[in-house]
């Protein structure tokens, strides 16, 4: 069985809807890292030397290939990632190998085998 991970950088006041509906596409889990910060095209400004920059959640889903474009697509629905600048970004990286997640195989095998 072949992974993937999806990296989402998400506002995270919709972290637990972008959660929700990854699971529901298939995830089986996620790593969240609290208070991430970003900056993008345009340098975000300040109000009297305090920033003005919403916080920021990092996902990381470790999933099935077959399953990835589909919940990254659901991420970037969910997440409103294309909605204006600074929503948010996520992206799929091939994962050359991976131990941790040999009780969740038998599982993905049957939802896998199911979509295909």
């Amino acid at each position: 069985m072949r992974f993937k991970l999806l990296l989402a950088f998400v506002e995270d006041s919709k972290t637990d809807d972008v959660l929700d509906a990854a699971r529901e596409a298939g995830a089986t889990g996620a790593t969240v890292i609290n208070n991430a910060r970003g900056e993008g095209l345009h340098k975000k400004k300040t109000f009297f030397g305090l920033s003005l920059e919403v916080q920021r959640d990092v996902l990381l889903f470790v999933v099935e290939e077959h399953l990835a474009r589909s919940i990254l697509e659901t991420i970037e629905k969910v997440g409103e990632f294309d909605s204006g600048p600074g929503q948010g970004i996520a992206v799929q990286l091939d994962v050359e190998d991976a131990i941790g997640v040999a009780h969740q195989v038998e599982t993905l095998t049957k939802v896998v085998e199911d979509k295909l």
